[in-house]
């Protein structure tokens, strides 16, 4: 993953939000591939049971800033050490249907082992950046969103997992500007608002 076109980004930010949350998405090296690490929330969980997400959440009284949100919540839910957390950019912030507006960094971080939150994570994954590239993995769709219109959903399904939503929109943005892969100009199909998806 090249890092120079991310470093230089200069990301969008919702102005005015109503509340505030931010992941990171670790970056680990590794001799036979980068890895991007994901957790699959809890399914007990009351907003986006079972889906995969970067780590991260909700912003506290006592956070100095949004990375400071990000070092605290992926300590929380993964127990990722934020002192060995090193921030390579940030990518646009999104609104989600749970009313946050998420900002998104981008880390490196160690490859080492990591332990699940229980209560919040199910797993912890690591999904290999070519896979995640391979246009075969790859699918999306458009349908009418009740909030936001008409909106096109990624979907990246790779060892049985399958990254989409939120953060399937931020993965979209990391790969293109990091690596070669670029979004298909077109969608895969469109669909009715009511149906069901495909995970």
């Amino acid at each position: 993953m090249d890092r120079s076109r991310l470093q230089s980004y200069t990301p969008t930010v919702i102005e005015n939000p109503r509340k505030q949350a931010a992941v990171i998405a670790p970056i680990i090296e590794r001799e036979s591939d980068t890895y991007l690490l994901f957790t699959k929330r809890a399914a007990h969980l009351g907003e986006h049971p079972g889906q995969m997400s970067f780590p991260g959440g909700g912003t506290e009284p006592s956070d100095t800033d949004l990375k400071a949100t990000a070092r605290r919540e992926a300590h929380e839910e993964i127990s990722l050490d934020p002192d060995t957390v090193q921030f390579v950019g940030q990518l646009d912030e999104i609104e989600t249907t749970s009313g946050y507006a998420v900002r998104p960094f981008v880390a490196d971080v160690p490859d080492s082992t990591y332990v699940p939150d229980e209560r919040e994570v199910a797993e912890i994954v690591l999904l290999s950046v070519s896979e995640l590239k391979d246009r075969t993995n790859y699918e999306s769709e458009r349908r009418e969103h009740p909030q936001y219109g008409n909106i096109r959903i990624h979907f990246f399904h790779v060892d049985g997992y399958t990254v989409w939503g939120a953060t399937g929109r931020m993965l979209v943005q990391l790969l293109e500007l990091t690596t070669t892969w670029e979004m298909p100009t077109s969608v895969d199909r469109v669909v009715d608002p009511d149906a069901d998806y495909p995970v």
